[in-house]
């Protein structure tokens, strides 16, 4: 091979790959050697030490050694190869359900051979299906790998054994040109977190080292798995902050305070508006004063008072001659949205309408009419808002409840409808999930976030648990005796482990020293 740029020659230069393979490899997105280094295991087999036929229980993956008893087809529904290989006064069963003439060559009576595969309970004890095996020439030949087995994701026609060999020799190529693998993290962030070298946590992955256990690897406690995590997700994070500087390059509608308006609403409220939420009307304001689109996540308990914070935003659009749209998850949410917005905006003359996929016929037209003449100022609805047929005359303010429920796409969708104007509307987000603030930062990274911290005078603080899964029955137990005793729970299932949280934490830092870098 050229030594010119190893490891962006094409996978067909290496030793092994015909054209087939080259095809099946760039079907798993692999089409440059170097494509192979970052082809990870999904899983390991430890093939590194025999275990005895008298130890070896259900659910074990385990390589083994024996001499064949007997070999017999058995015929049932379709001809079965059944081999006995025993140990001892212990034996186990080998099962093919598919097999060659020479397979039933190989195992004949007396043979010894090794087998690896997944032990399970069988007719007659524990057995496997379909194992790996090997015609062993004598006692004393090797059967036992120096480390770990990687198994790699493969595609229709293409053997471990391929992918094995073709990575063997990308790890040689990148060994030959160290310098061609280009290291994002800075040493100073490595050393800090006693991190390895992007190679160095490659060739580990590829080919553990012998003191490397099966344990380790699954549980991901090795700093090398760390490492790239870390590193997947600051380049996920670094993305996301492009998203966000790209979408200040586009303009958006800027909301004139009509002050008498936003007192009068104030003034008409039974309750005072808290601190929070006072605050986080004036991050919402400042957003809207500028010809940039807004993206802002509000986020807060269930009772502290994100939609008033949303009207007071609807205002801002409304007196500034634009429309607005509030999309809920579901008909109820959204019927509650509509009969609070109705309540506040009647006194001040401004139309409110509702939209879902139940409202049909005639009072379906007129409210679409309403909305592409401009009449409509206010919609309140569910995904039939961004239906084809749904048509604005200036949509300033997209307000969307529960974000987490709706795919980007969606979110999109609703959000294009005011992009023919010449500008991309305000976007304002709400949600109660108690998502932590670390893991907030990096999936909405492209999102400003604002908390709602308080209260409201009156209302008894939500109580937040986290509980383990597999305390699930617990976790049943305890709702239904809060709603027996007819008070409110709500559950939120998020599958999150403490490494995962430390790994987001380490991103979120590393991140923050590399922000200046982005173009």
């Amino acid at each position: 091979m050229d030594q010119s740029g190893l490891l962006q020659q094409p996978v067909l230069k290496l030793a092994g790959i015909g054209g087939q393979s080259a095809k099946r490899l760039n079907k798993l997105g692999i089409y440059k050697v170097q494509d192979l280094l970052f082809h990870l295991p999904i899983r390991y087999q430890d093939r590194t030490r025999v275990y005895s036929l008298s130890e070896i229980k259900p659910g074990d993956h385990v390589l083994v050694c024996g001499t064949i008893d007997w070999t017999d087809i058995q015929v049932r529904r379709r001809s079965i190869l059944v081999c006995r290989i025993s140990e001892g006064n212990n034996y186990l069963t080998l099962r093919f359900f598919h097999f060659s003439a020479q397979q039933r060559h190989n195992l004949e009576a007396g043979r010894r051979i090794s087998a690896f595969g997944e032990v399970k309970d069988g007719y007659d004890g524990l057995e496997m299906i379909h194992p790996e095996y090997k015609v062993l020439a004598s006692t004393d030949s090797v059967i036992t790998e120096p480390c770990l087995t990687p198994i790699y994701p493969l595609t229709e026609g293409l053997k471990q054994s391929t992918v094995r060999r073709a990575v063997k020799q990308a790890l040689a190529c990148c060994q030959q040109t160290e310098q061609q693998l280009l290291d994002w993290l800075p040493a100073s962030v490595l050393e800090q977190l006693n991190y390895p070298t992007l190679i160095e946590a490659i060739n580990t992955l590829h080919s553990p080292s012998q003191d490397i256990s099966a344990t380790a690897m699954q549980e991901r406690t090795l700093p090398e798995i760390k490492r790239l995590a870390l590193e997947e997700l600051l380049a996920h994070h670094l993305r996301l902050m492009q998203v966000k500087l790209k979408a200040q390059t586009f303009k958006a509608p800027v909301f004139q305070v009509d002050t008498e308006a936003l007192e009068r609403l104030r003034q008409s409220l039974s309750f005072k508006l808290t601190q929070a939420q006072q605050r986080v009307i004036d991050e919402v304001t400042a957003d809207c004063l500028r010809a940039i689109p807004m993206t802002r996540l509000i986020q807060g308990d269930v009772g502290c008072g994100k939609t008033i914070v949303c009207a007071f935003a609807a205002l801002l659009a409304t007196t500034a001659g634009f429309q607005v749209a509030i999309m809920a998850p579901t008909e109820l949410l959204a019927e509650q949205h509509f009969v609070n917005f109705e309540n506040w905006f009647k006194p001040l003359s401004i139309q409110v309408d509702y939209l879902s996929g139940q409202l049909k016929g005639k009072a379906r037209q007129q409210v679409l009419q309403a909305l592409a003449s401009g009449q409509s100022q206010i919609i309140v609805g569910t995904h039939a808002l961004f239906q084809d047929q749904v048509e604005f005359s200036r949509l300033g303010l997209v307000i969307i409840d529960e974000q987490h429920r709706f795919g980007v796409h969606q979110r999109l969708a609703l959000k294009d409808k005011g992009s023919g104007q010449g500008f991309k509307p305000h976007q304002l987000m709400m949600t109660a999930t108690p998502i932590p603030r670390t893991l907030a930062m990096l999936q909405y990274s492209d999102l400003d976030i604002s908390i709602i911290d308080e209260l409201p005078p009156g209302r008894i603080p939500a109580v937040t648990r986290v509980i383990s899964a597999q305390r699930r029955q617990q976790v049943i137990d305890r709702i239904q005796g809060w709603v027996e005793s007819k008070r409110q729970a709500y559950w939120v299932c998020t599958l999150i482990e403490e490494s995962e949280l430390l790994q987001c934490e380490a991103a979120e830092k590393t991140s923050a020293t590399l922000t200046e870098q982005l173009p």
